[in-house]
């Protein structure tokens, strides 16, 4: 199996779990109720463990001598390949929950592809994580309609989160030559296979919630390959903060 495709895979899984549990923890203390603040912090912690069993695989699989540390503190914004879509702010919460449930919808199934996987680590790590998706999927969608299907303020927001955030899902589904070498060799579910899923999922949810799929447009696209939105740089400067001001601290 070659190492280079599979060093990288295994990073955009990695990053797209730190990204978005970076992004629940920002939210610590600034909740809409208490109970809410406990289970997004819950749901970030969950989003740092897959995080870390990818990069301690894709550290042996690379073979440099590095950890999880140095590649979640260590790497610069171009060096990441995590998803637009995850790295977007929170801004209000239907803004969280828009961005959490179009990323969950299709995380989901990635993962349940990922637990037949040729590669027995990454099938036992997507097992694990699966549950703990399911979960924080459930919980989100809930939201989701609660929210779009509540009074006249909160459908509006919600559809408008919605609407803003259409345009980086296509990323989701468009392959390149590392996701076709992982579908070749069986490690993971071409991503175009799982849009059909994806959007029967999304529309359900939708119309229960009383709002309206954007249409299908322009998508951005890039962090794949390292090309982010702004948004990234601000939140990894406060993430590798210490481990860039304080090389080699440990606790």
């Amino acid at each position: 199996m070659s190492t280079k495709p599979h060093f990288e895979y295994l990073l955009r899984l990695g990053d797209n779990a730190l990204v978005s549990g970076q992004r629940l923890g920002e939210l610590v203390t600034r909740a809409p109720e208490l109970e809410e603040e406990m289970a997004l912090a819950n749901f970030a912690l969950d989003c740092v463990g897959q995080a870390r069993m990818f990069y301690t695989y894709a550290a042996e699989i690379e073979g440099q001598g590095r950890d999880e540390d140095q590649l979640a503190f260590l790497r610069d914004q171009i060096d990441f390949r995590n998803l637009l879509l995850v790295e977007q702010p929170n801004g209000d919460f239907a803004c969280t929950i828009a961005r959490q449930f179009l990323f969950l919808s299709a995380y989901q199934i990635q993962l349940d592809e990922l637990t037949r996987s040729s590669d027995k680590r990454i099938a036992e790590i997507a097992a694990r994580a699966v549950k703990e998706v399911a979960y924080q999927l459930r919980h989100t969608r809930q939201w989701l309609i609660r929210l779009g299907d509540g009074t006249d303020e909160s459908h509006d927001r919600m559809q408008k989160a919605i609407d803003d955030l259409w345009r980086f899902t296509g990323e989701m589904f468009i392959a390149d030559e590392i996701d076709e070498w992982a579908a070749a060799e069986n490690v993971g579910p071409n991503p175009a296979a799982l849009q059909a899923p994806w959007n029967d999922f999304v529309q359900q949810a939708l119309q229960e919630a009383t709002l309206t799929r954007p249409q299908d447009a322009w998508m951005d696209t890039g962090g794949k390959h390292g090309r982010h939105t702004e948004h990234l740089g601000y939140l990894l400067a406060e993430m590798q903060y210490m481990q860039r001001a304080y090389p080699g601290a440990a606790w």
